[in-house]
């Protein structure tokens, strides 16, 4: 019986529909690298998207006609998670991590928010590139959001991005004399899981 109930809910199809969405239902992970002769001395961070909102509209017979748009306030990322390093981090230099990101890096104070609007969806209902424009900061650029979606009873949406920091204006962050710098390229991740109809 369960094989049979399971297999009908993976083979739930994706309904059409506008869908809004945040952090009650998604999350939205911002993920770092390191680079230089002491990159054994950083880490790699997970930064988490605290406040942002998505809204989804989804054309199940034609695809291509789907939109992506979403907002993200810019001074709600955290530190989720730090990974290598001689040493884990303190509360402190996480503090310290946040305000570089929001004073240095996206200077939330003059450019409060991130956003990104589709222009062009290609696929099907499994997979589907969303090409876009992602403003952050003054800066527009294209960037393109490669999405798959995991049919069950929620369906659930993964889309996966990078983003090249100097392009958008951001001096990637390094510390002693550029010894140990954090990669130009970005990676980021959001998991979407869309309220059933």
């Amino acid at each position: 019986e369960c094989a049979t109930a399971c297999s009908r809910a993976d083979d739930m199809p994706l309904r059409s529909g506008r869908y809004t969405i945040g952090p009650d239902n998604g999350t939205l992970l911002v993920m770092t690298g390191r680079e230089g002769v002491a990159a054994l001395m950083g880490h790699d961070l997970t930064l988490l998207a605290t406040r942002w909102v998505a809204t989804v509209s989804v054309d199940a017979d034609d695809p291509s006609r789907s939109r992506v748009r979403a907002t993200v306030e810019a001074g709600s990322l955290v530190v989720r998670e730090a990974s290598g390093g001689p040493v884990g981090l303190t509360d402190s230099q996480r503090e310290e991590i946040e305000n570089t990101v929001r004073d240095k890096a996206l200077r939330t104070e003059r450019y409060p928010t991130i956003s990104f609007r589709s222009t062009s969806v290609e696929g099907d209902g499994k997979r589907a590139s969303v090409t876009g424009t992602l403003t952050i900061g003054r800066r527009t650029r294209a960037a393109t959001l490669e999405l798959r979606v995991a049919r069950s009873k929620v369906p659930r949406i993964v889309a996966t991005t990078s983003i090249v920091q100097t392009e958008f204006g951001i001096e990637p962050y390094s510390a002693l004399r550029g010894a140990l710098r954090v990669k130009d390229v970005v990676m980021v991740r959001v998991e979407l899981r869309l309220p059933g109809r």
